[in-house]
């Protein structure tokens, strides 16, 4: 895909979408994603064409200016709602996995510092690319690959942090849906047609697993560890050895509860691959419910208890969104044909009993 370097994006509102080529391209420095809620490890349906109102034409998701002002617009509001702890100031521009993460962690925050961040410090994103797959009707939906500032406060230099935008009207503003932190070259070289990326069908049958099916087979591999489509790895084997390990300690004991999440914004959302796979999005939801024995009471740290409900006696269940992004085979890959690149999560609820 041919790129194309932008100016800083103006501040203005987000014009219509006009047809013509917009392919992957590079920004200048804009400022980005603050920190949102705890991260320990990134919808909508990417099916054809949706009739709405008659409209039935293919066009291209955005133009590369509106690209860059929903960017810019949504990382203003992100470090706004940082700096003063407030879920007010972003919640128009975060949606799905992501906004659930974000609202929860904020609201988390405004009772833990309900002074602010005083160590906030706005981020900064370069070498902004954005992916545009065409489509017809609404929602629409875009990816923004960018280099953070984070990795070099961390001593690294090869992060790249994965957003997937998304609008649901031409009226409604652009939002964020899914945000997940990938090593450099682990975003892969997207397909293209007449010079757009290419939505995958939510039902299709020409991968390892369809988009609609990754949130059930994900469930239940973590609930019974049989062999199936994902391959072993830090979110999958690993992760269920973690869970394990925990799930019997003298006095505490853990249960987990997975559940699939695809309606509405939290559908998958996916793009065809060169190499005739997909790279997809999709959430989950999971319940870690701790036990103590009889005469005792879990640990409850303060940002849990900020958004808990009810009162810890014996038992605490932490509620938590997942959102994932995953390689996809073709289809006739029986055993390892799901990779899972990156994953973010957030306590979202806790309810004490």
């Amino acid at each position: 895909m041919r790129r194309l370097t932008l100016g800083r994006a103006p501040r203005r509102p987000a014009e219509r979408v006009t047809p013509g080529p917009v392919r992957r391209l590079s920004a200048r420095p804009v400022r980005a994603l603050a920190a949102t809620a705890a991260v320990t490890v990134l919808a909508l349906t990417a099916s054809g064409c949706v009739t709405v109102h008659g409209e039935t034409a293919l066009l291209p998701a955005v133009t590369t200016t509106e690209a860059a002002q929903a960017l810019a617009d949504f990382t203003t509001a992100y470090n706004r709602a940082d700096k003063a702890h407030d879920p007010a100031l972003d919640a128009s521009r975060v949606t799905g996995p992501l906004g659930a993460i974000n609202q929860a962690g904020l609201r988390s925050r405004a009772v833990t510092s309900p002074g602010g961040n005083a160590n906030h410090r706005p981020l900064e994103l370069t070498d902004a690319r954005f992916t545009v797959p065409r489509k017809a009707g609404w929602p629409r939906w875009f990816v923004a690959d960018t280099d953070p500032n984070t990795d070099v406060d961390e001593g690294r230099t090869d992060q790249r942090w994965v957003l997937a935008f998304v609008r649901n009207g031409p009226e409604q503003l652009w939002e964020v849906a899914h945000l997940v932190v990938l090593n450099q070259g682990a975003v892969p070289e997207f397909a293209e047609e007449e010079g757009y990326a290419v939505p995958v069908p939510a039902d299709t049958d020409t991968l390892a697993v369809a988009p609609e099916d990754l949130g059930a087979a994900y469930v239940a591999y973590l609930q019974d560890g049989k062999p199936g489509p994902y391959a072993a790895g830090p979110h999958t084997s690993q992760w269920r050895e973690d869970r394990q390990k925990t799930a019997k300690r003298p006095g505490l004991a853990t249960q987990y509860i997975d559940r699939v999440a695809d309606q509405g914004d939290f559908a998958p959302l996916g793009l065809r691959t060169k190499d005739g796979g997909a790279f997809v999005f999709f959430a989950t939801r999971y319940f870690e419910r701790q036990t103590a024995a009889k005469g005792y009471r879990p640990k409850v740290g303060p940002d849990v208890k900020a958004l808990l409900t009810g009162e810890v006696k014996s038992t605490v269940t932490k509620e938590w969104v997942s959102n994932q992004v995953v390689l996809v085979k073709p289809a006739g890959t029986d055993r390892d044909g799901v990779t899972i690149a990156g994953r973010l999560q957030g306590v979202v609820g806790a309810a004490g009993s």
